[in-house]
C-alpha cells in the first residue's frame, strides 16, 4: 500500500489501485483486438471466441468500476508506486519485460517449441537467480514438448513453424 498520507496524520494509507489496473487495461485492449482477427474463422470459434471475451470484459468492467468507487470514496488512489517497488526488483521486471518482447519477435524464426524453451529457461533463471538449473532446463523442456504436443500435434494450431516444427511434421 502506498502511504500518501503520511505516517503523522492518523489516517490509514489509501490502497495505490492504479497498479492493478495494468494488467487488466492490457487484457481489455487484447481482447479487443483478438475480437477483429476472428471474422474469418468459423462462427462456431467465434461465438466460443465471443463468449469468453465478453466474460472477461465484464469482468475488467466490473474492476475498474470498483476501483472508481474506491478512489472516489477517498479509499484508493490511481497510484503506480507497488509497479516500481520495491526499487530493487526493476531490472528483473525489465529484462522479463524485455524477454516477453524477445518471445514475441523471435517465435517467427526459431518457431514455438524453440522459442518457448528458450523463454521458459532465460525467464525462469532470471527469476531463480540463476539458482537449481538443471531442474529449471527439464521443466523447460518438459513444458516446451508438452506444448509442441498439445498446440500443434493435439490442436493443430497455426503456431510459427521452426527448426522442429519442420522436422517433426511428417512424424506426427
Amino acid at each position: 500500500m502506498s502511504d500518501e498520507n503520511g505516517p503523522d496524520t492518523g489516517k490509514p494509507a489509501k490502497k495505490a489501485a492504479g497498479a492493478e489496473l495494468v494488467l487488466p487495461v492490457a487484457g481489455l485492449i487484447f481482447t479487443i483486438y483478438y475480437f477483429t482477427t476472428i471474422i474469418d474463422v468459423p462462427w462456431t470459434a467465434q461465438v466460443s471466441a465471443f463468449f469468453v471475451g465478453t466474460i472477461l470484459i465484464g469482468l475488467i468492467i466490473a474492476l475498474i468500476i470498483r476501483t472508481v468507487i474506491q478512489v472516489r470514496r477517498g479509499e484508493a488512489s490511481l497510484s503506480l508506486a507497488p509497479l516500481i517497488a520495491p526499487r530493487d526488483y526493476v531490472p528483473k521486471r525489465l529484462a522479463l519485460l524485455g524477454l516477453t518482447l524477445s518471445y514475441v519477435f523471435f517465435i517467427e524464426w526459431g518457431g514455438f517449441t524453440i522459442t518457448t524453451f528458450l523463454f521458459l529457461l532465460c525467464s525462469m533463471l532470471l527469476l531463480s537467480g540463476g539458482k537449481k538449473k538443471g531442474l529449471i532446463l527439464t521443466i523447460s523442456l518438459i513444458l516446451s514438448v508438452g506444448g509442441y504436443f498439445l498446440f500443434i500435434v493435439v490442436f493443430n494450431t497455426r503456431f510459427p513453424k521452426g527448426p522442429v516444427e519442420t522436422m517433426l511434421h511428417g512424424v506426427f
